[in-house]
């Protein structure tokens, strides 16, 4: 059955949209004999609202709030297109024509990014007049354009007259090669922690696991686990209830049984 809403345990309109919209996907992916579209936590806020719906349960109506995300700095509004448009393009949701579009913006951002970290500017005059009025240290020698994005009273729109030449780009693409090049760092280390993330999602949980055969296990842990039954052990560590040493536990089961399985 594939439901959304209220019938959910949610509120409101736009969490009944996001869910029937996710809904309508599966029925037909169903029909299709297709493999089920599962939006992960970092893919998008609709991923967050059905995990947390399914993992942690409603005591009172459901509403999404971007608090609610552990990838906030991942799943911002600039780069909604990059992130939900290939999904879209795969079942079928996104014509041909607006695919191309994307891979054409993407190219574009990817080919500025690399063009400003490697242009170098001299402390000529005129930098260092546009450096002081922007209250920005000046420089005694030459950088990379990409580090002086990267100061927090400088952007890639205001550094305009110091690159001569600088194509002619849209302001989308300008929004993201600033944002790209000024938070490359952050950026970075969220995906790495989105990567971990990941490597606990793929740690699948076997169908036929008897948790309360598992020692180790709280007393709680086991509860819910039974219950919710997860289907992996990332979906396992976002149920209330269940702990860090919890999950340590249940990785030491799966090596055990695969070790035991291995052997027979």
């Amino acid at each position: 059955m594939f439901s959304a809403g209220q019938f959910n345990g949610s509120s409101g309109y736009e969490e009944a949209a996001a869910q029937g919209l996710l809904g309508g996907i599966n029925a037909v992916r169903y029909i299709q004999e297709k493999d089920p579209l599962i939006l992960r936590r970092s893919d998008g806020y609709i991923g967050v609202l059905v995990d947390d719906i399914i993992s942690k349960g409603t005591k009172e109506p459901y509403r999404m709030m971007t608090s609610r995300a552990e990838f906030r700095l991942l799943l911002r509004q600039d780069n909604a297109d990059q992130r939900l448009t290939p999904i879209g393009y795969e079942v079928g949701l996104i014509d041909e024509e607006r695919m191309q579009k994307l891979r054409d913006k993407e190219a574009a951002v990817a080919a500025e990014i690399a063009r400003v970290k490697t242009l170098t500017i001299a402390p000529k005059e005129y930098v260092l007049e546009l450096l002081e009025q922007n209250n920005s240290a000046l420089i005694k020698s030459g950088v990379k354009l990409a580090d002086l994005v990267k100061r927090p009273e400088l952007t890639y729109e205001k550094l305009a007259p110091l690159d001569e030449n600088r194509p002619v780009l849209t302001l989308e693409i300008q929004e993201q090669v600033n944002i790209q090049i000024k938070y490359e760092g952050y950026i970075a280390q969220q995906m790495s922690q989105v990567d971990q993330f990941k490597k606990l999602e793929n740690k699948l949980l076997p169908t036929d696991i008897v948790y309360a055969d598992i020692q180790g296990l709280r007393i709680e842990a086991r509860q819910k686990l039974d219950l919710i039954r997860p289907e992996s052990l990332g979906h396992a560590s976002r149920i209330t209830g269940v702990s860090p040493a919890d999950i340590s536990v249940l990785l030491i089961y799966l090596e055990q049984r695969k070790r035991t399985r291995s052997k027979e």
